[in-house]
């Protein structure tokens, strides 16, 4: 039998990418799947091409759960925060910019777990999959709203679980660099310097998960070495800062 044969599954920003290869690892492993994507046709793309298993319920992930639960018989087991905004620029970038960051990229999750947890903790189990970034463990150049509130959605997963790990709540921050989506080709000469040379494919993310969560694994590291970086950080925060300063001149010196 399927690992997660019966399962309902919620799978937002999942019209391509790191949403797309979740959806299709989930139905693979027998779960019945919600396809959320602000853009509808994508989301009915990748849900036509899952088959049965799947819907798609387009829309802002900030409000899919009630239609989601809907679709899916009552029920979520498993919600996957998975969309995202790669916003880039610096302190000086558009309130608007800044604004649609943080709704995305946090008050989404939070919002969706506001409408999950009160089921999920009268059941006693319930699964949490937040899409982070290794720039929420650590930074990105170029990126400012994209990474502080990438460090916001993992400060979020990190209070879920810590809450509410007794009472039955499994929770999964997946922190990868880069992935080779559409997000990382908009990354520009940022990304092409730090992340392109070590980006894996969506389905490597998928693997990933479904190995930390058969192992119960509250971190998720398509990148193995992103826990090296993040040990230096927290070690010597002066020399991980200097060293990440160089990176930065390296760009600046290349654009």
């Amino acid at each position: 039998m399927a690992a997660y044969q019966g399962t309902r599954v919620v799978v937002t920003g999942a019209g391509g990418g790191i949403g797309a290869a979740l959806a299709h690892r989930f139905a693979a492993e027998g779960a019945a799947v919600v396809v959320n994507d602000l853009d509808a046709a994508k989301a009915a793309a990748v849900a036509e091409a899952i088959g049965p298993a799947a819907v798609a319920v387009p829309g802002d992930a900030s409000a899919t759960v009630a239609e989601a639960r809907e679709a899916l018989g009552g029920t979520v087991d498993v919600y996957c925060a998975n969309a995202g905004l790669g916003s880039g620029g610096d302190a000086a970038a558009d309130e608007a910019v800044w604004e649609a960051a943080w709704q995305t990229n946090v008050m989404a999750h939070v919002r969706a777990a506001r409408a999950l947890l009160p089921h999920w903790l009268e059941r006693g189990e319930g699964r949490f999959v937040s899409t982070v970034s290794a720039a929420g463990l650590l930074t990105m150049i170029g990126a400012a709203p994209y990474s502080v509130t990438k460090h916001g959605a993992l400060a979020f997963a990190e209070w879920l679980s810590l809450t509410y790990r007794h009472r039955g709540l499994k929770v999964h921050a997946i922190c990868p660099q880069g992935v080779r989506t559409d997000m990382l080709n908009a990354t520009g000469s940022a990304g092409e310097l730090v992340l392109v040379p070590t980006a894996v494919a969506p389905e490597a993310v998928a693997d990933a998960l479904f190995a930390g969560m058969a192992e119960d694994r509250f971190l998720i590291l398509p990148h193995p070495e992103v826990a090296r970086f993040y040990a230096a950080r927290a070690s010597d925060p002066d020399r991980w800062l200097r060293g990440m300063n160089r990176v930065q001149q390296k760009w600046e010196a290349g654009t």
